[in-house]
């Protein structure tokens, strides 16, 4: 857009819609390009027919009220000034690593009043708390493991006792903490500046599970494991202080999501699953700690799943419904307790692979432009975008699916 053409020396315009005027300014400033070239259009765009988008585009700019097209013709043939052609990022603010001393009643009041919480009742990140967390791991307190941003404004440089402070702050113990370093080194924010509300979801496999007592048993995705909580609680808390997300203005989630809370955080139950665990899969030995991260519109029962087929229960008709209803941009994640799972091995899928083959080519979506139902093609574009995991305690065939897609892994043994 109008950034990346300035910068070789070219006028340029970002045409954006009015609900984001003061993002796109504030951006704008902080990317170095106070004077960047915006025209605004009314809001929203989507779903307007193309004789409303030409009125749009030859209306008034609702920001300042003049032609949106005499605004783009004079954005385009104005020259560029010294000052427009500067570029880099404007330097953020120093801040300070110490507040106080003051009571805990007034420091909690200056967290809750400074947006550095997610409003719920946080641990105090006391130097001495902060230090106790550091001994979960070897890395020096000062390392630099990344950066993160909630958009594509300006990283921020993430260090391993900033992500301590906030490990702290979510409940964790020290024994979480190699696992919340490896998510914080992917410098993958749990809150991403999109309208769609997006969530994000992390798959654990190996030991580690068992060492810091991740729940993959009855209630696994529910609220009864401090680990698998105050893991995923410590991503979002990371995500808002270290990675300027979810701040309102520059976070456009329209109606936000309730699993960005603690996003979604599945141990894999690799004991009870017929099948390879997902780490595995990803191309990782049996028997690393991995943490494997996913990303998309959210997840939902699958009870509701449409299917034909007489008892027992055709698992893989069920899986085709819902995902039937997916947006193939964000693949599939399917979590199945390990009755689903045993199941489905004797119905004849012996791998994961061999069950998201299946639906890969199962799942038909009608090609854009054609009125034919023979012109189909594959919702997802590929096998490997549907994903499967196993967890849950067998207490009755369910399965959960999230329109999620895979983005990493990382190995949590680095950050012990």
């Amino acid at each position: 857009m109008a950034v990346s053409i300035e910068k070789l020396g070219k006028p340029a315009v970002a045409i954006i819609t009015n609900r984001f005027v003061e993002i796109a300014k504030t951006r704008a400033r902080k990317s170095g390009m106070p004077n960047a070239r915006l025209v605004f259009v009314p809001h929203p765009v989507s779903g307007k027919t193309p004789a409303q988008h030409e009125a749009m585009v030859a209306g008034k700019d609702p920001a300042t009220g003049k032609l949106v097209t005499q605004e783009i013709v004079d954005a385009l043939s104005k020259p560029l000034s010294e000052d427009d052609q500067k570029t880099g990022f404007v330097d953020s603010k120093p801040v300070t690593r110490l507040i106080g001393p003051e009571t805990p009643e007034n420091l909690l009041r200056i967290f809750l009043a400074s947006g550095w919480t997610d409003y719920l009742p946080i641990v105090l990140p006391t130097e001495q708390k902060v230090s106790d967390m550091l001994k979960g791991t070897s890395h020096a307190p000062d390392e630099v493991i990344g950066k993160m941003a909630g958009g594509s404004y300006e990283p921020w440089e993430l260090t391993v006792e900033k992500v301590a402070a906030n490990a702290v702050m979510a409940g964790a113990k020290p024994d979480y903490f190699p696992t919340i370093l490896a998510i914080a080194s992917s410098g993958i924010s749990s809150l991403y500046n999109s309208p769609d509300s997006l969530v994000r979801a992390v798959v654990m496999n190996g030991p580690v599970r068992e060492e810091i007592g991740m729940n993959a048993e009855i209630g696994a995705m529910g609220p009864f494991s401090q680990a698998n909580a105050t893991i995923g609680r410590a991503w979002t808390l990371i995500s808002k202080n270290l990675a300027n997300a979810g701040v309102m203005g520059e976070y456009t989630g329209s109606q936000g999501n309730s699993l960005n809370y603690n996003n979604i955080v599945i141990a894999e139950n690799e004991a009870r699953s017929p099948w390879a665990p997902l780490s595995v899969q990803k191309g990782f030995k049996a028997g690393e700690s991995v943490v494997s991260i996913f990303s998309g519109l959210g997840i939902h029962a699958g009870q509701g799943a449409a299917s034909k087929v007489p008892s027992p229960p055709a698992f893989d008709r069920h899986f085709s419904s819902i995902l039937d209803t997916f947006t193939g941009a964000f693949g599939a994640l399917i979590v199945c307790d390990p009755l689903v799972a045993k199941a489905l091995k004797a119905q004849g899928y012996d791998t994961k692979e061999k069950l998201s083959d299946w639906l890969y080519k199962s799942i038909q979506t009608p090609v854009a432009g054609t009125s034919s139902t023979s012109s189909q093609a594959p919702r997802f574009a590929s096998a490997k975008d549907i994903d499967i995991v196993v967890t849950g305690g067998e207490t009755l065939a369910v399965f959960q699916a999230g329109n999620l897609k895979y983005l990493t892994s990382i190995v949590v043994d680095t950050w012990r």
